[in-house]
């Protein structure tokens, strides 16, 4: 075979064999080893039209997780999130501040003590019927309940029948409470921790009216009476206790005072009244000289700190 033959049937070779890859005489740009033995992907299309994706196979979403989600390690996401979705409704509703109603889930309109439930209601009316004529663009002095039956319950239908938006702020227990239905579309709220449904009473309230009620009315009371006290908020909410002959036979105020555990001038802290219209009365005084600034209006915290 000629020499010319020989030496172009081996450069063949080579190539096929991939030798080229040692460049030379070849002509051939010269490539790396590496290169010359990486491997082939081929595209591959992961989904179909109308295909679900792999995902949907796989594991969840960390905050789609509801294992997780409902597991000890979430629980500061679960706290977490019935701070932000209250406040989150309450900006798109441009919810201002509110009127705390607090009293018995026990009540009945019917029962032997359905005259405070219409108290309740007809005070919530006069309420909101003052609220809207305040005509600022904030939602100003909503009522608010803890969104169950009784005391709750007529103080949101007093707001509805003046025809204004009203708040509950509900909470899941074995017995009595329930939503009612008087509470506007997308201001209801439930609640798994009492503590995050507190602070949502505290930081929005300007003012609370306390009805007949037991323990649930009473821890309620006390925790804003004892912010006020301490000046724990930077700012005053007024306290209205209603029904004079209920609560001057439940709290023994003047005794606490006489015993030394709160000082008398903690007296001043609340207001006891006896009809819707002493009740409106108050908080026309005290809150009628209020302006409006960031909606929520939110109550801070205050903190002290002590001398070194």
């Amino acid at each position: 075979m000629p020499p010319g033959n020989h030496r172009g049937n081996r450069r063949h070779r080579v190539r096929g064999a991939g030798a080229c890859a040692h460049g030379g005489r070849t002509g051939y740009p010269r490539r790396s080893t590496a290169a010359a033995h990486r491997p082939v992907f081929e595209e591959v299309r992961l989904t179909k039209p109308n295909e679900p994706s792999p995902a949907a196979n796989g594991p969840p979403l960390a905050y789609l997780d509801h294992e997780f989600l409902e597991s000890d390690e979430g629980r500061p996401l679960r706290i977490l999130s019935e701070y932000l979705q209250p406040l989150r409704a309450f900006r798109q509703h441009q919810v201002h501040d509110t009127i705390v109603f607090f009293g018995s889930a026990r009540l009945r309109e019917d029962g032997p003590l359905g005259s405070w439930y219409a108290a309740a209601r007809e005070l919530a009316r006069r309420v909101t019927e003052w609220s809207k004529q305040l005509g600022s663009p904030a939602q100003r002095f909503l009522v608010c309940t803890g969104g169950g039956g009784g005391i709750m319950e007529a103080a949101n239908r007093g707001a509805a029948d003046a025809g204004g938006r009203t708040i509950g702020l509900n909470i899941g227990l074995p017995h009595e409470q329930r939503p009612n239905p008087y509470i506007t579309r997308g201001l209801g709220f439930e609640f798994h921790y009492f503590f995050m449904r507190k602070l949502w009473f505290a930081h929005l309230a300007r003012a609370i009216i306390a009805f007949p009620g037991g323990f649930g009315t009473l821890d309620e009371l006390f925790e804003i009476l004892t912010l006020s006290q301490t000046g724990k908020l930077d700012r005053r909410v007024i306290v209205i206790l209603y029904g004079s002959s209920y609560w001057n036979e439940i709290v023994n105020f003047e005794a606490l005072v006489r015993h030394g555990m709160i000082n008398a001038a903690d007296l001043a802290l609340f207001q006891v009244v006896d009809s819707p219209a002493e009740a409106l009365a108050v908080l026309q005084r005290e809150l009628a000289s209020e302006t409006a600034h960031a909606t929520p209006a939110i109550a801070k915290s205050v903190t002290y700190h002590r001398e070194p």
